[in-house]
């Protein structure tokens, strides 16, 4: 058999056997891979058996086959591709049972519910926006157009209907008057009101009949409103937000480390290598799972030192409830 078929048999090989293969090679028992990896036995044998079902959750899992396969001289990114290869299937059928589940169902028309009510009510949003601009902002414009063309229009200023036209005053007959006959002498008033004073110089008028009429004003006085100043109003502050816990892990090797706030929602489900610092905040209390808890160097809650002794460990494994 040739070293290409060799290579392909070993790719065609559950990851299990590889990992099983590296080891026997190596000379490892599994008491020893288990030690190093601070796992049980008997997850380091579901392990190299296949059966993924023990592990809680494929995260852990694809942890544990990376360190597994560095451990025995395995490349790491190689035996994860063939995990998720050898995964699909479960992952389908897994899929498959979610769409039979009733519950499923249930829930997912209720999202569609939920969807057509938000639309319903950002339409009904619009229409109330749109009716508001039409009974205020529209009457407003208008009013401002109107007001820019009056001027305009009233330029033009009429002439009072009580100006006395020409002609219109006659002084009556002298009776004293050896003429006996009516000396009509007309005077044109509104020429008077208008004609300087100059222009009178020279006229046959005598003072007492020169009648000098005050000058009417079409304005109308303005009456000035004064706007009494606003009253201050008292600063109002805002309402500070939800507490939120702030926890940080530091490490000194690989660990598995999985948080949640109260809301439910996973702040941080990853590993983490020797040296990283996690480093996450949410609504407490926050539940902390943590995988090889030997790896741990310190624990920081609210700025204050947690001992990691104070929480049960069962296979160097420690779930524990923060809280302030």
């Amino acid at each position: 058999m040739t070293s290409d078929d060799s290579q392909q048999d070993a790719a065609n090989e559950a990851v299990g056997q590889q990992l099983k293969r590296a080891r026997e090679r190596q000379g490892l028992s599994i008491a020893q891979i288990a030690d190093a990896q601070h796992l049980r036995n008997g997850v380091v044998q579901a392990i190299e058996n296949g059966d993924y079902a023990q592990i809680d959750s494929e995260l852990f899992l694809k942890g544990y086959v990376r360190a597994y396969a560095k451990q025995v001289g395995l490349d790491a990114d190689a035996i994860i591709a063939d995990l998720n290869v050898e995964l699909e299937p479960a992952r389908i059928q897994k899929a498959r049972e979610l769409e039979a589940n009733p519950l499923i169902d249930i829930e997912r028309r209720r999202r569609r519910k939920r969807r057509i009510a938000k639309l319903f009510l950002l339409f009904a949003a619009l229409v109330a926006i749109g009716a508001l601009v039409v009974m205020f902002v529209m009457p407003k414009f208008t009013a401002g157009q109107a007001d820019a063309e009056l001027p305009a229009e009233t330029g033009v200023m009429s002439q009072p209907d009580d100006a006395l036209p020409e002609d219109s005053i006659s002084i009556p007959d002298d009776p004293g008057s050896n003429s006996g006959g009516n000396n009509e002498i007309q005077s044109d008033l509104g020429y008077l009101d208008e004609a300087p004073a100059a222009e009178l110089v020279g006229r046959d008028v005598e003072p007492e009949q020169v009648v000098v009429q005050p000058e009417v004003s079409d304005q109308v006085p303005v009456v000035a409103q004064t706007i009494e100043p606003a009253l201050a109003q008292p600063p109002v502050t805002e309402s500070s937000g939800p507490v939120s816990g702030v926890l940080e892990i530091a490490f000194t090797g690989d660990c598995w480390v999985q948080v949640s706030d109260a809301t439910g929602d996973r702040l941080a489900s990853s590993l983490q290598r020797a040296g990283d610092t996690l480093q996450v905040a949410g609504k407490p209390p926050l539940k902390v799972v943590i995988g090889a808890v030997s790896t741990v160097d310190t624990i920081r809650f609210q700025g204050e030192s947690v001992d990691i002794r104070d929480f049960p460990v069962v296979n160097n494994r420690s779930e524990f409830t923060l809280t302030i």
